[in-house]
């Protein structure tokens, strides 16, 4: 009797469906949490790629972020016999931001909202200048690090100083996952790249100061 009963389960195929779904399932469900999560991240790494973009592009054509003094320390050997002669002196950079002293809070506001001091890129004022939150709003003001290196461009005697290369880059941002952050706290703590965008200068100057 027990033989009979043992041979009717091991032939018996009612429920086999079920059985091999809920074996696949978490696998399935596992790699589509993947698959999502990553496309977040990788979402969220583009945002801060082009923020630093247009944060760098910005930084051209505005005051320095590190603030009057320390960029005027880039023209403090800036010597020549006459125009168009090569730079005399070491190089020399300066720069302000989470690895270095405080940027100029008001400029780097600017720097990071646009003109409008608006961070929502919905309600973007028409004609405006693009910040950097305007594209990743999780990006604030002590995530931005400032850099001018003296480039040896221009000419010697220019008005505004040296030419610089500035490098924009973003410090201590990390990923925002939708579960895995929550269900895997360790997730929470991926930082992201740094991320670094460099561009000659231009005028440095946004005309929100002085203008000449």
């Amino acid at each position: 009797m027990v033989s009979v009963s043992l041979k009717r389960f091991w032939t018996d195929e009612r429920g086999l469906s079920l059985t091999e779904t809920l074996l696949i399932m978490p696998i399935v469900l596992t790699i589509l949490i993947v698959m999502v999560e990553a496309g977040v991240a990788v979402f969220q790494w583009n945002q801060s790629t082009k923020a630093a973009q247009i944060g760098a592009r910005v930084a051209a054509v505005s005051s320095p972020i590190v603030g009057d003094t320390a960029y005027a320390a880039l023209s403090a050997d800036w010597t020549s016999t006459g125009e168009g002669d090569s730079v005399n002196g070491s190089t020399i950079a300066v720069s302000c931001g989470p690895s270095g002293p405080a940027c100029d809070q008001q400029r780097l506001a600017r720097l990071l909202t646009g003109s409008d001091t608006n961070c929502d890129p919905l309600q973007t004022t028409l004609g405006a200048v693009v910040g950097m939150c305007d594209v990743a709003p999780f990006i604030g003001l002590n995530n931005v690090q400032v850099t001018y290196y003296r480039s040896g461009l221009g000419y010697i005697g220019r008005p505004g100083g040296p030419v610089t290369n500035i490098t924009v880059e973003l410090r201590n941002l990390t990923f925002d996952f939708l579960l895995l952050d929550d269900l895997i706290p360790a997730f929470g703590t991926l930082t992201m790249p740094a991320q670094p965008v460099s561009i000659t200068s231009e005028d440095v100057n946004d005309c929100k100061d002085t203008c000449p």
